[in-house]
């Protein structure tokens, strides 16, 4: 029996809506909570400046503010990037990514293999005029050598300002990690993140199937300098099909 078009609508915005209320009330939660009860912290800004970016301006500087905690039933991490921060034209971008150990929580052990605990994930996405909601499953790794790997999939929802109307229910897959190494008397990190953004088909503006991933190569000068290179790798960036993206930038990080 074919089905309703209308109905079949009715359950994509249905879909879509609890993905979003449901990243919002984990949001909420984390907020509300973890800043009060973190048992760690770790924050850092860092400064990148490259050239050959697509979609705007070719050269450009960029100011991050990260942080990172852990508290009794989770972790949350979130960054904030100013783009041109010191001249004319200055963006936002930030994503704010709490996320709920059913390990901790329930007290019982869910690790498996290489999995260390089953996380309810959460992220919100912030930029100027659009916004993404994601919600779905974090798996933390145990990874020989790493100081930590991290494997989330997500059910992810996307808003824009200039669309007519949202695209439909998506999916990603994202990994984030930190390898420190050593080479002679020196000190290393290998860190970084990749996402997998799935199409998001319907809508006015529906997006490509697209990568970004940023590896790291910094050499610790300190207890809190770093420098070094991360590598912005983007496939259909933004879902901008056939827009693809390779710059190599200049980065100095100081942790607090």
């Amino acid at each position: 029996m074919p089905l309703n078009p209308s109905s079949t609508k009715l359950s994509t915005q249905l879909k879509s809506n609890l993905t979003k209320i449901s990243a919002l009330v984990c949001l909420c939660l984390a907020s509300t909570i973890s800043t009060q009860a973190a048992d760690w912290s770790s924050t850092n800004l860092q400064l990148l400046n490259g050239s050959g970016y697509e979609l705007g301006k070719k050269d450009r500087t960029i100011l991050t503010f990260e942080n990172s905690l852990g508290w009794k039933y989770g972790d949350n991490f979130i960054f904030i990037d100013v783009t041109e921060p010191f001249n004319e034209g200055t963006s936002y971008y930030s994503e704010l990514s709490p996320r709920f150990s059913l390990g901790k929580m329930t007290g019982k052990d869910m690790s498996f293999g290489i999995v260390k605990d089953i996380m309810v994930a959460t992220t919100l996405e912030m930029g100027q005029g659009t916004r993404g909601y994601l919600v779905g499953v974090g798996l933390p790794l145990k990874l020989p050598g790493f100081a930590f790997a991290n494997v989330n999939l997500y059910a992810r929802q996307s808003d824009r300002d200039f669309a007519a109307d949202d695209t439909d229910l998506g999916g990603q897959v994202t990994l984030t990690w930190n390898r420190p190494f050593t080479l002679g008397s020196t000190k290393w990190n290998f860190e970084g993140f990749l996402d997998y953004a799935f199409a998001e088909k319907g809508g006015s503006a529906p997006k490509e199937d697209n990568i970004v991933a940023a590896p790291r190569l910094m050499l610790n000068l300190g207890k809190s300098l770093q420098v070094g290179i991360e590598q912005q790798i983007w496939r259909n960036k933004f879902g901008v099909k056939n827009v693809d993206e390779d710059v190599t930038q200049a980065m100095v990080k100081f942790t607090f």
